[in-house]
């Protein structure tokens, strides 16, 4: 019997690509689709759209209830304004955001999958860039819709149309921030771990316990007449410090005990201090990620 030639070259039939390459762009587009269709569970498992479809109904149902109020009472004004919304029910916000963020970045690096990114035509801060604008879009999707429930009701209530239209453009500046600061911080504390458990239980210490503290520390301040510091205390917790901004430039009552939030000098110094964590969060997502596709 003569054996098998272990030097022949077999024909599998694979064949050179000759069509259309796409490039950067298109792989980063694709990239931001799938990742946002993923936050609400879009093109998942069933089980996958049940939290984020109940905490988006959650954030929308208040809302709802408000203007149902509004139109039948007559009101002369809605009884939330549209900057505080997204302050009441932060828990939920936090609550999206941690099961999110998780979702969006551990899997990939839990399964060691973030190399296979970076060996086609995309750069570290494609992938960045795509999965941050996807998680903050998912954010202001989820807050931003329940403003603009209330500015539906609003009109439907014939309220004064400028001044509604006013509030709405403050409203959204406002959530459009928060979603920026939370896609940031989410994504910066579920990148730290494939973990998915540790990712979500970071997130939630941060963005809601850290809310907890630094308002109790207000509280405590405010009844011992303390109250030069209340403002400065705001800058230590995500919520307190968008908090602090839309009182500064946005019109918004403050949330703070005795409403010391901050004005002036103190402000610009929540501004800036917000800027710089959405920016230190991409940046440090940017470390993170020329490590993980190695």
């Amino acid at each position: 019997m003569t054996p098998p030639d272990v030097n022949v070259i077999h024909n599998i039939g694979y064949r050179h690509y000759d069509g259309p390459r796409l490039g950067r762009a298109y792989a980063r587009r694709s990239l931001f689709t799938q990742s946002l269709r993923g936050a609400y569970g879009l093109g998942r498992s069933a089980k996958s759209k049940v939290l984020p479809m109940i905490l988006l109904a959650v954030m929308c149902l208040p809302a709802g209830i408000i203007v149902a109020v509004a139109v039948v009472s007559k009101a002369d004004d809605l009884p939330v304004d549209y900057t505080r919304y997204a302050i009441y029910l932060q828990a939920v916000i936090g609550l999206y955001t941690a099961a999110q963020a998780p979702q969006s970045v551990s899997l990939d690096l839990r399964f060691k999958t973030t190399p296979l990114y970076f060996s086609r035509p995309i750069e570290t801060t494609d992938y960045v860039a795509a999965k941050f604008a996807a998680m903050a879009s998912a954010l202001f999707l989820l807050t931003a819709a329940p403003v603009v429930i209330l500015y539906a009701g609003a009109l439907l209530a014939k309220l004064d149309f400028v001044d509604q239209t006013a509030g709405l453009a403050q409203g959204l500046i406002s959530v459009a921030l928060l979603s920026l600061l939370f896609a940031g911080i989410g994504l910066v504390l579920a990148a730290l771990t494939p973990r998915r458990g540790f990712g979500v239980a970071a997130v939630i210490a941060v963005l809601t316990i850290s809310y907890g503290a630094v308002s109790a520390v207000q509280g405590i301040a405010y009844d011992q007449d303390n109250t030069e510091i209340i403002g400065w205390l705001g800058l230590f917790s995500p919520i307190t410090l968008l908090d602090g901004v839309q009182t500064a430039f946005l019109g918004a009552t403050s949330s703070f005990p005795g409403a010391h939030g901050p004005d002036g000098g103190a402000g610009a110094v929540y501004l800036l201090v917000a800027l710089g964590l959405i920016a230190g969060c991409y940046g440090l997502l940017v470390r993170r990620y020329r490590k993980a596709g190695l």
